[in-house]
């Protein structure tokens, strides 16, 4: 039911994208620009090494922003925040996960740091937070980025 499904990502939450970024480059990872996402309230940046997954650095950039409760609950530490999946029609996606008691968290919003695309995070207790990526039709079925 699920098998459209294609990973994406894995989120890491950080009090310093620079600090942990650190370790990343000098494992041999990329890392792009850092983006502010107004809307999720979060500062952004990914992290590519050819043949390993991307890595997403997500730090606060207020009080408000969601990543600041993962950061609590860790004693400040980076942690494991949400791994992400592309779909190709968010809309199908939700329903979907929804029938396997996934709750909706969030709406699709734009997110800043992927083009635009539609992303909306759900979570179940058995599986924990997930992010989906939408795919936009002139990408094909590629990955976004």
């Amino acid at each position: 039911m699920l098998d459209y499904f294609k990973f994406h990502h894995i989120g890491i939450a950080t009090a310093s994208i620079d600090k942990t970024a650190e370790f990343y480059v000098e494992a041999g990872y990329t890392m792009t620009t850092p983006v502010v996402d107004t809307i999720q309230d979060i500062r952004i940046s990914f992290l590519r090494k050819n043949g390993m997954p991307t890595v997403e650095l997500l730090e606060p950039v207020d009080e408000k922003s969601p990543v600041n409760t993962i950061l609590m609950k860790n004693g400040g530490g980076a942690s494991p925040y949400h791994c992400c999946y592309m779909v190709p029609d968010i809309s199908m996606a939700i329903s979907d996960l929804k029938h396997k008691k996934f709750i909706q968290l969030s709406k699709p919003v734009p997110a800043v740091a992927i083009d635009n695309h539609n992303v909306c995070f759900l979570y179940n207790k058995v599986v924990g937070l997930i992010e989906l990526v939408e795919e936009q039709a002139e990408n094909n079925g590629t990955d976004v980025f």
